[in-house]
């Protein structure tokens, strides 16, 4: 079994990058990605900085104390990385974001009394050395439907001729009727179909006419184009136009994000949707297919104040459309962004997992005015950090603060948590937490997937973890997960 350093390499090599920045004196400014992309190509700026940022050296504490970034509730990599794998193809390595898919996995931290968040940060020391994996925990209330207030939900749906895929647009059609049967009384629903053009199948209708949407859900049929834009612009007028103060009103879009016609200049899109999130109209993308445009999705998702999933199989589609959107509807925090600070006496150095294209600078942490990660009710974030520790040193390693804007008022709030080195587990793979070391096999396969080249474990070992792990808990995921690694042995 390797360990140790192989894992801090592995961990290291999945997310280099993260958002660094200042000394204890006075904060330098990170690496900010600045969401411009360009036209759909096959290697967009985004990318390459993404590129870049893995390769970079680790982050020494005497140069970048301070990491930051906006959190992110995206999934979507982990759900088409795993279609893929189950088709026996390898994920292309610019699509996994280690980040999306340890938060594709159920957690299990304490959550807040409020409507807040909690903070758990704990860790493992790696046996025989001095590094360690921190985990930044970051947690918010679960609601009860009937807590919730009403929803206006604009479905944005994609019936181009890609959508002829066999079943695709059968399961967005089930996937909605369920939704229907999940929603509210005080709900209204609209459906917009795009493909060369866009149109209305139903305005914003209540709930209390369910037969008159589920006609126009009946109605989608496949045939041209994919004009995302005309989609996009349909949704947002309809949605602006039937706006509700006291209600959550979000645009959903689903679509294989493959947009040919209209404006498929990715910045003309990604400033759209900025701008009606700016006006408390939020956006979720929900993509499907065998070819999927990854990247267009979940920076519309980004730029939209909401967030990215991906489904491949009816079993995906009832869990999103009717547990986990009904209850998340609504948000819990706005513009919301993590910032870890670490002792230099005891961090030698750190790396962040994952979230490239969310690193901050330390000054825009409380910076109100940056864009920062919108989080719904019962929702999990999660960070990992390998670090290398000084010989011997002892005390506090880090302290992690998480702060977000209340969703109406946009008041500010903040709270923290720290960690001592005498609280980490004695041992990765047999003191720490269940939970933990599965999310640390999850992070170490992405990356693992992303850079096979670079990395001091091999696929045996991780699947002998994932197998270990598999066998003793009850969570299907975690089996899943042991499944996709055979999987990518087979096929590598």
């Amino acid at each position: 079994m390797i360990v140790g350093a192989g894992l801090v390499a592995l961990l290291g090599l999945a997310a280099c990058g993260g958002g660094e920045s200042g000394t204890s004196g006075e904060a330098a400014p990170a690496q900010v990605d600045e969401k411009r992309p360009p036209a759909v190509s096959s290697a967009s700026p985004k990318q390459q900085d993404e590129q870049a940022a893995r390769e970079d050296g680790e982050q020494d504490t005497t140069a970048a104390q301070i990491s930051t970034f906006a959190l992110d509730v995206d999934t979507a990599s982990y759900g088409y990385a795993r279609r893929t794998l189950k088709e026996g193809r390898w994920p292309a390595p610019a699509e996994i974001r280690p980040e999306e898919w340890v938060n594709a996995f159920r957690q299990d931290y304490a959550q807040p009394p409020d409507d807040g968040f909690t903070v758990h940060v704990d860790g493992a020391r790696l046996p025989g050395r001095d590094e360690a994996v921190m985990r930044v925990g970051l947690q918010t209330r679960a609601s009860q439907a009937a807590e919730r207030r009403p929803a206006n939900l604009t479905f944005v749906v994609d019936v181009s001729g890609s959508m002829a895929e066999a079943g695709r647009l059968d399961l967005v059609k089930s996937a909605l009727q369920k939704l229907l049967d999940q929603l509210a009384p005080g709900d209204q629903v609209s459906i917009v179909s795009f493909s060369d053009e866009a149109s209305l199948l139903a305005s914003m209708t209540p709930l209390t006419a369910r037969d008159e949407l589920r006609r126009a859900v009946n109605e989608l049929t496949v045939a041209g184009g994919t004009n995302l834009e005309a989609g996009l612009v349909t949704g947002y007028q309809e949605a602006s136009k039937a706006f509700r103060p006291a209600a959550t009103n979000r645009v959903i879009v689903l679509s294989d994000g493959l947009a040919n016609q209209g404006s498929t200049q990715w910045q003309a899109l990604l400033d759209r949707v900025k701008e009606h999130a700016g006006k408390q109209v939020t956006l979720l993308t929900v993509g499907v297919g065998r070819e999927y445009g990854d990247e267009l999705m979940e920076q519309l998702a980004d730029n939209g104040d909401g967030m990215a999933v991906y489904v491949s199989s009816e079993e995906e589609a009832e869990k999103i459309f009717t547990t986990q959107l009904p209850a998340t509807i609504e948000l819990r925090a706005r513009d919301a962004k993590a910032q870890v600070v670490f002792n230099q006496s005891v961090v030698e150095s750190y790396r962040l997992v994952g979230y490239e294209n969310r690193a901050l600078s330390a000054e825009e942490f409380r910076d109100d005015s940056r864009d920062g990660g919108e989080v719904g009710p019962g929702h999990s974030v999660t960070a990992l950090y390998a670090l290398k520790l000084k010989p011997g040193a002892d005390g506090q390693l880090a302290q992690a603060t998480v702060r977000w804007q209340d969703p109406d008022t946009r008041a500010a709030s903040e709270t923290s948590e720290s960690l001592r080195s005498g609280d980490l587990a004695a041992s990765v793979w047999d003191k720490a937490p269940v939970r933990l070391q599965v999310d640390v096999v999850v992070a170490a396969f992405a990356g693992y997937l992303r850079d096979k080249e670079a990395f001091g474990m091999d696929l045996g070992s991780l699947g002998e973890h994932a197998n270990r792990l598999a066998a003793t808990s009850e969570d299907p995921m975690v089996s899943e997960l042991a499944t996709l690694i055979d999987r990518a042995k087979s096929i590598r």
